[in-house]
C-alpha cells in the first residue's frame, strides 16, 4: 500500500467536480485499503494522540460561514479499535500514546467523502505532536510496517496555505507568486528526493511566510516522507494545480 499527502480543501471541495474527480481517481488507481490512518493539519496535539476509533465515530465540523447542508454530512466509517491498538503498540514506550473521544474533522472526511464514499473502511485520525520536519519522519518511520498490512496513510494538508493572503476568492483564482513558487520550488525538491531541503522550508523556499504564516498545512508531508519505503525517493506528483490560488499538489510515495 503506497502512502499519500493531500491537499484536502475546504467542504466545498466536495462541491467541485474537477478537483472531487482527481481524488476519485487516486483512490481508483490504488489498491483498496484495509484501514486508513490519516494525520490532518487540524489537529495538533501532543503526545500522538487517537480519535475515537468506535464506529461511526461524530465528526468534526471544524469551520464557519459555509452551506448547512455541510454541517449535515456524515461519514459512518466501520470500527477501528484494532487499527488504534495497533498504532498505540508502534510507539515507543518513551512516546505514550493517548485515545481521545474526537472525531474526525474535516481535513480527514471531507477527502475521505470524495476517495471512499461507500465509507466502509475503518478510519483512524492520528494527531499531529510536532511541526518538526525530523520528528515526523522519524513517526512516519514507524508507521511504516502498517503499509504492509494493507494500512493506507495520508497526510492531509494544503501546499501552500496563505489564506490571509488571499485577494481573489473564487475557485479558479490565478495563484499569487508567493503560492505558484513556493509549489514550484516544493515539486523540484519532491522530484530530487530533496527531503533535507524540504524540511528546512521556512528557510529555503520562497513565497515563505506568505504561502505558510503558520506550518500545520505543510508539515503531513513529513509523516508521509517518513513511511517512504526510501525516504528520499522521489515521490509520484498525483495531482497539481490550484483551488483559489493555493496549489492543491498531491503525491504518492512507494
Amino acid at each position: 500500500m503506497p502512502a499519500l499527502y493531500i491537499g484536502h480543501g475546504a467542504p466545498m471541495l466536495l462541491d467541485d467536480p474537477h478537483w472531487s474527480g482527481q481524488l476519485r481517481e487516486v483512490s481508483k488507481s490504488i489498491p483498496k485499503p484495509k484501514g486508513i490512518l490519516i494525520v490532518s493539519a487540524h489537529w495538533e496535539a501532543q503526545p500522538v494522540t487517537l480519535s475515537n476509533p468506535a464506529a461511526n465515530s461524530p465528526l468534526v465540523y471544524d469551520f464557519s460561514g459555509f452551506d448547512q447542508k455541510f454541517y449535515q454530512m456524515t461519514y459512518n466509517s466501520p470500527d477501528a479499535s484494532l487499527l488504534a491498538a495497533r498504532v498505540a503498540a508502534m510507539m515507543p514506550n518513551s512516546e505514550p500514546v493517548r485515545q481521545s473521544a474526537r472525531g474526525l474533522d474535516h481535513g480527514a472526511w471531507v477527502p475521505l467523502r470524495v476517495m471512499y464514499p461507500d465509507a466502509d473502511i475503518p478510519v483512524l485520525q492520528m494527531s499531529m505532536p510536532t511541526h518538526d520536519p525530523g520528528r515526523l519522519i522519524e513517526l512516519g518511520r514507524r508507521l511504516q510496517p502498517l503499509r504492509e498490512e494493507g494500512i493506507l496513510i495520508i497526510g492531509s494538508g494544503f501546499l501552500t496555505h496563505g489564506l490571509r493572503y488571499l485577494r481573489d476568492w473564487s475557485i479558479d483564482a490565478t495563484a499569487p507568486t508567493w503560492s505558484s513558487e513556493f509549489d514550484l520550488w516544493a515539486a523540484e525538491a519532491l522530484a530530487r528526493g530533496d527531503v533535507d531541503a524540504l524540511a528546512n522550508f521556512k528557510e529555503l523556499a520562497p513565497g515563505m511566510p506568505y504561502a505558510h504564516p503558520t506550518v500545520e498545512h505543510f508539515t503531513p508531508l513529513f509523516i508521509t516522507l517518513g513511511a517512504a519505503k526510501i525516504t528520499d525517493a522521489a515521490p509520484e506528483t498525483l495531482i497539481d494545480g490550484f483551488f483559489m490560488g493555493l496549489a492543491k499538489r498531491s503525491i504518492l510515495v512507494a
